[in-house]
């Protein structure tokens, strides 16, 4: 492998990394309002966090450059106190990664928290612990294995996010190129053997993490 595929290489794991932190913080707390909580909404929010999963990456992208370019939503105002954008920068790819990621995490983390027995999650209110210590002791717990799985198959899902980075951080040499992007970049400029080499240690890595998915995913491991 050469430099600038080290350097894809390198910054991927980078961005998943950072973007699997954000995603398992924030999505184990929205799986868990929406497994325990019962509040009007609630499955159209389910729903708003889940179309990134569905949409075309284009289209999330789209929406994060609505949200955060230069001239955006908020974007703007960042720009306009600080002078500046995250625009084409490798945060940019980090954000487009826990957008695209954290739907995973939500999902099986929901589902992980609501097969948690309920007569555990009684038991402990009736000696006295509080939700936030019912919560923490019993509930998360009780619910890792699905957590786990769900972080290890949002991070298998940032190091291979292309078009929202694409949209976002676009496809700088030496500076937002990650593996997807270097792969698209080397096979349009006909360097098929680079190619290769970043297809297959993406395909071997992303076997690797469904793997560990899977043996988390299954009861008593």
């Amino acid at each position: 492998m050469d430099n600038s595929t080290l350097f894809s290489l390198r910054l991927s794991l980078q961005i998943a990394s950072v973007a699997t932190v954000f995603v398992v913080i924030i999505g184990v707390f929205i799986a868990y309002i929406l497994a325990r909580k019962e509040f009007k909404g609630k499955e159209l929010l389910d729903i708003l966090f889940t179309l990134p999963l569905v949409l075309p990456p284009t289209v999330t992208g789209y929406y994060l450059i609505i949200l955060f370019g230069r001239n955006g939503y908020i974007g703007n105002v960042i720009y306009e106190w600080t002078g500046w954008t995250i625009m084409f920068t490798w945060y940019a790819a980090v954000l487009a990664s826990f957008v695209v990621a954290l739907p995973l995490t939500i999902k099986i983390a929901r589902a992980a928290i609501e097969s948690v027995d309920k007569t555990l999650i009684n038991a402990s209110y009736t000696l006295g612990h509080s939700e936030f210590d019912t919560a923490l002791k019993v509930i998360l717990p009780l619910a890792k294995k699905g957590i786990i799985a769900g972080a290890v198959l949002s991070f298998a899902r940032a190091i291979g996010e292309f078009g929202a980075t694409l949209m976002l951080a676009g496809n700088i040499p030496g500076r937002t190129d990650t593996m997807p992007l270097a792969i698209y970049s080397h096979a349009a400029g006909g360097e098929w053997g680079k190619a290769n080499v970043m297809v297959v240690i993406l395909t071997v890595m992303s076997g690797i993490f469904l793997y560990i998915a899977n043996k988390y995913s299954k009861r008593g491991i």
